[in-house]
C-alpha cells in the first residue's frame, strides 16, 4: 500500500536545498549521486522542474483540510475513479463501511469526531492519490490538525494501514474525552489575535484559543458556558461575528489532555518514520522531517493551540508561493488568501477539478531566460512523467518536433493518459513503446518555447 499511497518512497532520500540547472541534456547524462539510481535522480530533477517556474525560487506547498471540511456525499464524485481503492482497504483495516459514510452519511452523521476524522483523512488522501497520478509533488507539506496525518501519510512518515489506525484510534480518544468533559468550539471573525486572548482571560472560566486560522480568524473552545461569556467579550471589544462549530468536543485545549494521553501510546507503536518532504508543524510552526520529533508533536497537538497562520507564514518565509489544498471543503485555501496576498491558491477535492490543477500550473509561465556569456540561467526543459505504474504506449501521431501545449496527451501508461503539464516542442520519448514503467518514471522531454 504504501507504494501506492507514498509515491514519493524512492531510492535514497529527496534533498530540498535548491540548485539550478543550465543544460539539461548534460544532466540527463550524467552519473548521478551517490545514493541515487538514474531513474530517482532524473524523478528528483522533473519534480524540481515542476515544482517552480524557474527552478530554484517557486516552489509548491500541499495543505490537508482536518475536522470540519467534511460534508455529505463528497465521495460521490469520486466511485469511478481509480483512486475510490484507497476507500476499500480502509474499510478493510478498520472493518467499517468508509464508502458508505462517504456516500450517505448525513450531517449529523459526519459530525461525530469519530466519522469527521476517518472520511476526511480518506477523502484527502484519494485526492492526493489522484493528484501523484499526474506527477505533481510538493516542496513542503502541512495539515490543519487532523490534516497532520493525512500529511505524514502522504510523505511515508506513516504507512497507509497505520495512518488509518491511527487515525481511528486519535479520534475515538478524542469523543471519550468530550463525553467525559463537554465542550464547544466557535470561530471569533474580525478580531486581533491579542483581543481574542483578552476575551478569553475576561472570561475567567475553562476557555482558550484552539485555532489561529488566519488574520482575524481564530478559534475559541473550552466549556458551553465559558465559551458563551468569551463570545459576548470578543463581541464587546470589536469582534463582526462568533461562529459556533460543527464538532463534538473542545479540541486543542486541556479538554483533551485525557485522549492525548491515549494517543501517545498509539503513536509509539506506529513509529512514525522520517518523511520524504519537510511537513510544518500545527504545535510550533516550523517544518520536521525526522519521524522522532513527530511522536512528541503529534501527541501535544491534541491540547495545544493550531497555529495554522502561522504555519502558512513559515511556508512562505520558506519560497513557497503556491498552494494546493487537497481534500473536502477549501477552508484551507481561504486562509492561505487571507494571510499571504501574493501567494497563488487552488483548492481541489473532486476528479474534475484536476483538469483545473493542469490548466493552473500552465498559468505559471517560466520567464524568458537572461543570457550570461552564452550560459542560460533558466532551464528551459521540462520532463514529462508517468501518472502510473504499467505498459507505455506513445500516440502514434507524436514525433520529435512535436509541438506540445499544457494537457496534451502524449501516450497512455496502462488506462492513464500521460498529459503534458508544460508548453513546448517534444525533443524524444524517452520510455519506448510497450516499455513497462514505475509511477513518476520520466516519459518524455520538452522543450519549452
Amino acid at each position: 500500500m504504501d507504494q501506492h499511497l507514498a509515491l514519493s518512497a524512492r531510492d535514497g532520500s529527496r534533498t530540498h536545498t535548491p540548485f539550478q540547472i543550465t543544460d539539461f541534456e548534460s544532466v540527463a547524462s550524467a552519473i548521478p549521486p551517490p545514493g541515487l539510481t538514474r531513474l530517482s535522480y532524473l524523478v528528483a530533477v522533473s519534480a524540481i522542474a515542476l515544482n517552480s517556474s524557474t527552478i530554484d525560487t517557486t516552489m509548491l506547498a500541499f495543505t490537508f483540510p482536518g475536522q470540519g471540511s467534511q460534508r455529505p456525499g463528497m465521495g460521490q464524485p469520486w466511485v469511478d475513479h481509480e483512486s475510490w481503492e484507497l476507500v476499500d482497504e480502509a474499510s478493510a483495516i478498520v472493518g467499517r463501511d468508509v464508502g458508505e459514510l462517504l456516500l450517505t452519511a448525513d450531517a449529523e452523521t459526519l459530525k461525530d469526531t469519530r466519522n469527521a476524522q476517518l472520511t476526511t483523512f480518506v477523502s484527502s488522501l484519494m485526492v492526493l492519490d489522484a493528484v501523484e497520478r499526474l506527477g505533481v509533488e510538493p516542496s513542503l507539506c502541512a495539515g490543519h490538525s487532523l490534516g497532520e496525518y493525512t500529511a505524514l501519510t502522504a510523505n511515508g512518515a506513516l504507512g497507509f494501514d497505520d495512518g488509518v489506525r491511527l487515525v481511528v484510534e486519535r479520534a475515538a480518544a478524542m469523543h471519550e474525552a468530550g463525553l467525559s468533559s463537554p465542550g464547544v468550539m466557535s470561530a471569533v471573525l474580525g478580531l486581533e489575535d491579542e483581543d481574542v486572548e483578552t476575551a478569553c482571560r475576561r472570561a475567567d472560566s475553562d476557555v482558550w484559543i484552539a485555532n489561529f486560522n488566519a488574520p482575524g480568524q481564530v478559534v475559541i473552545a473550552g466549556s458551553p458556558e465559558a465559551v458563551a461569556i468569551a463570545s459576548d467579550h470578543a463581541k464587546q471589544l470589536g469582534a463582526k461575528r462568533v461562529m459556533s462549530l460543527p464538532v463534538s468536543g473542545a479540541f486543542h485545549t486541556p479538554y483533551m489532555s485525557g485522549a492525548r494521553d491515549r494517543l501517545r501510546d498509539a503513536i509509539a507503536l506506529a513509529k512514525p518514520r522520517d518523511s520524504d518532504v519537510p511537513i510544518v508543524s500545527n504545535v510550533d510552526a516550523k517544518p520536521h522531517d525526522h519521524g522522532s520529533e513527530w511522536s512528541t508533536l503529534l501527541s501535544a497537538q491534541l491540547s495545544s493551540p493550531v497555529k495554522w497562520k502561522q504555519c502558512l507564514q513559515t511556508m512562505a518565509e520558506n519560497g513557497v508561493t503556491k498552494f494546493i489544498e487537497l481534500g473536502p471543503g477549501g477552508v484551507l485555501t481561504g486562509m492561505a488568501k487571507r494571510t499571504l496576498t501574493t501567494a497563488r491558491t487552488l483548492s481541489i477535492s473532486t476528479p474534475d477539478e484536476l483538469d483545473k490543477l493542469i490548466e493552473w500550473i500552465g498559468e505559471a509561465k517560466m520567464p524568458s531566460p537572461e543570457l550570461h556569456e552564452g550560459e542560460h540561467l533558466f532551464a528551459v526543459e521540462r520532463l514529462v512523467v508517468s501518472p502510473s505504474a504499467g505498459v507505455f504506449t506513445p500516440l502514434s501521431s507524436l514525433g520529435d518536433g512535436s509541438r506540445i501545449k499544457v494537457g496534451d496527451v502524449l501516450g497512455m501508461v496502462g488506462g492513464n493518459e500521460v498529459r503534458s503539464l508544460f508548453d513546448g516542442i517534444l525533443q524524444n520519448f524517452i520510455s519506448v513503446d510497450g516499455e513497462r514503467v514505475t509511477a513518476h518514471q520520466p516519459i518524455a522531454w520538452l522543450r519549452t518555447v
